[in-house]
């Protein structure tokens, strides 16, 4: 979802684009080129490497696609860091112009809220969580780090949920309301951290096209929700008054999704000053803004 809508801004902005992809399109769009190769394996088409000046590396298994069992948590990292070493094996052995990597990570770095971060919100200095996507993020990002070594800029951004009606989590924040029932998961005080889709294409842009863009950066939204205002909201904009909230107990969750229940159930405040500080500017800062434009209205 994020490499379609991204590589689509980049031709818009005069960029040329090449999709890495481990298998040969079906269908060829004109408007970028692609090449072939499998993290699983640490093969690339280093002929790619010639031409290109920046590296986004989006690549990793679906978090939320499957229940967590033991290999499918290691399918999730390990696709992750895979991705991550080939492509510094491959700056590191062939000759190459790349002047910088930016590459994906996410707010699953951060714990629970504390006190602290109720009120600031987790920053880019806070140390990684010792849950399973704690330790996942850093190892992703440590897999990822060689590239500073080389004198390219890297660029780590910690993204939170994506909002686009094409993906993502907000379709599954719309299954119920089909039926007008506004889901309320476990307490519904849970802190959301969340961005748009284009404010996350345009949030790259701006770190491929400013050199002082170095380092790591949360790419959420600077207004977070709790899970209760998100629905609601969500509710509320697409039915006005005409539906209900029906509250989904804790347990519930843990037997439907098991260990993922405890990463849907945590409250994670980010904060996004560093990123807004640097210069950026969000298209759509608060939820309504972003469902106005997924869900224009006549």
């Amino acid at each position: 979802m994020v490499g379609s809508a991204l590589a689509n801004i980049l031709v818009k902005a005069g960029h040329q684009v090449t999709i890495l992809s481990r298998k040969v399109p079906e269908k060829v769009n004109p408007a970028y080129a692609s090449a072939l190769w499998d993290p699983s394996r640490g093969s690339i088409d280093t002929s790619v490497l010639t031409n290109t000046d920046f590296i986004v590396n989006l690549a990793g298994a679906n978090v939320a696609d499957k229940r967590w069992t033991a290999a499918r948590k290691q399918e999730i990292l390990k696709s992750r860091v895979d991705a991550a070493t080939t492509i510094v094996q491959a700056l590191k052995q062939y000759p190459n112009q790349v002047k910088g990597v930016i590459s994906a990570s996410a707010i699953g770095w951060y714990g629970k809220d504390t006190t602290t971060s109720l009120v600031s919100g987790f920053q880019e200095s806070d140390e990684a969580d010792d849950s399973f996507l704690g330790d996942t993020c850093r190892q992703w990002e440590q897999s990822i780090k060689p590239i500073e070594e080389m004198n390219k800029r890297l660029v780590i951004l910690r993204i939170g949920i994506v909002l686009d009606k094409s993906g993502g989590a907000l379709p599954a924040f719309l299954q119920s309301l089909r039926w007008r029932v506004a889901g309320i998961l476990g307490t519904g005080s849970q802190m959301i951290s969340w961005i748009h889709l284009f404010d996350l294409c345009q949030m790259i842009l701006f770190a491929i096209e400013n050199e002082a863009i170095k380092g790591v950066f949360n790419a959420v939204s600077p207004h977070p929700v709790s899970n209760e205002q998100f629905n609601r909201k969500l509710a509320e904009y697409l039915h006005g008054d005409a539906y209900i909230k029906l509250p989904v107990p804790a347990p519930l969750l843990h037997a439907l999704l098991g260990e993922m229940s405890i990463e849907v159930l945590k409250s994670a405040t980010v904060s996004s000053l560093k990123i807004r500080q640097a210069g950026f500017v969000f298209r759509y800062p608060k939820l309504l803004d972003a469902f106005r434009e997924i869900f224009p209205k006549a």
